[in-house]
């Protein structure tokens, strides 16, 4: 299903509609051109719908008879979800990830595809414009960054576990309690700022793990399975691999290996016992 030519052909999809869709308004976003969703910390802005609706048009094009899941046109109509059980290709997207930072205008942000069937992720692209970093990834193919292959860190005697987390102003107070855990000898965590890009730090061996606790798949299936390939594991507290599908038990983690994936949510849910 995934030749070369239908890899790169998205790889130039995605980088033509960051170009003329999203950073022509970044740091020039006008008046009404950013409105709340569900509130003041979710965000769209004329940047993620134009975007979005430009891959939803060029995507399925790519590849007849799949369709897309999109962040913005889930907002609108939540039984969109259901295509991605479907036997159906389905491309998940993220138009832009890391909208607060768009809209403050920061530079870390990212334009996320994957490509999934039957709830499994077969490619993936992540593509940070401001920061010039574009990341791939093909189920069994390894990843790749700016065409170069990366692996996630691997274990060193008196290292520092570094971790980044859900943001604490999205949590409660019992996910709060999860998280606290993770302030341990011999751990750094700080919050994510955007996940697609916190996923290629662990990717690139720049972190070594994420902890999260939303399951929205845009946001999460490039990053799984570019980890994966690039040497890393997921885990759930239920003990099992995240699934992009949904009904994950929470917190879950992704890190430089499977060990590390565990380490974190054990930490997590002794914290979250107390």
């Amino acid at each position: 299903m995934i030749d070369d030519a239908l890899f790169a052909a998205v790889e130039e999809a995605v980088r033509a509609v960051a170009a003329a869709e999203i950073l022509p308004r970044w740091r020039r976003l006008g008046a009404g051109e950013v409105k709340q969703k569900t509130g003041p910390r979710d965000l769209v802005t004329v940047a993620d719908r134009d975007a979005e609706a430009r891959l939803t048009e060029l995507l399925p094009a790519l590849l007849p008879g799949s369709v897309v899941l999109g962040e913005e046109a889930v907002h609108a109509d939540p039984g969109v979800l259901k295509r991605i059980g479907g036997a159906e290709p389905v491309w998940i997207v993220d138009p832009v990830d890391g909208t607060a930072n768009f809209v403050a205008g920061k530079e870390h942000f990212a334009t996320l595809v994957a490509l999934a069937q039957g709830g499994e992720v077969l490619a993936s692209w992540t593509y940070a414009p401001r920061l010039g970093l574009m990341a791939t990834a093909r189920r069994g193919a390894g990843a790749l960054l700016d065409g170069e292959p990366i692996r996630t860190a691997r274990a060193a005697e008196g290292e520092v576990l570094r971790v980044a987390t859900s943001q604490f102003a999205y949590l409660d107070e019992q996910e709060r309690r999860q998280f606290e855990g993770l302030a341990a000898e011999g751990l750094h965590a700080r919050q994510c700022t955007c996940a697609g890009l916190d996923y290629l730090e662990v990717a690139r061996g720049a972190l070594d793990a994420v902890a999260f606790t939303w399951e929205a798949p845009w946001d999460h299936a490039a990053g799984l399975l570019l980890v994966a390939e690039a040497g890393g594991g997921s885990v759930t507290a239920a003990g099992e691999p995240f699934r992009i599908g949904g009904g994950n038990a929470f917190p879950y983690a992704v890190a430089r290996d499977g060990e590390t994936a565990r380490r974190v949510v054990e930490l997590m849910g002794r914290a979250g016992e107390r």
